[in-house]
């Protein structure tokens, strides 16, 4: 099994609703989100998937996050903007990409909201 790894940034504020302590605040990050694909087959250059279409696919996903208040926007304005959700609405939003066939699959979305503290999505 081969898996190919691609690491995008954006930066976004949110506040978690019912939380008791600093995170029911407003405040920011700098998240990091890697996107994992895995496949066993390589095609006839020897690649799995093209780098580059999964950073512009990566990137079109976080533009839409980039630079903006998290709870205000869809899903995230009824349910809260945690590392969690946004693992699972990257991963939802990327899995159905055009680039990936019957080998290529996505296989996992990890996300950061520190350097520390990460969340890792998969099927």
């Amino acid at each position: 099994m081969y898996v190919l790894k691609v690491e995008e940034r954006f930066e976004a504020a949110h506040y978690i609703r019912g939380y008791n302590g600093k995170c029911a605040r407003l405040h920011g990050h700098n998240w990091a989100v890697e996107a994992e694909v895995a496949g066993n087959e390589l095609n006839s250059l020897g690649i799995l998937v093209d780098f580059k279409d999964v950073k512009r696919e990566l990137k079109a996903i976080l533009e839409k996050l980039d630079h903006d208040f998290l709870n205000e926007k869809p899903p995230f304005n009824e349910i809260n903007p945690t590392a969690e959700n946004l693992a699972k609405y990257i991963f939802d939003d990327f899995f159905s990409n055009e680039i990936f066939d019957d080998n290529a699959k996505l296989s996992a979305i990890t996300v950061w909201e520190s350097p520390k503290s990460s969340v890792r999505y998969s099927l």
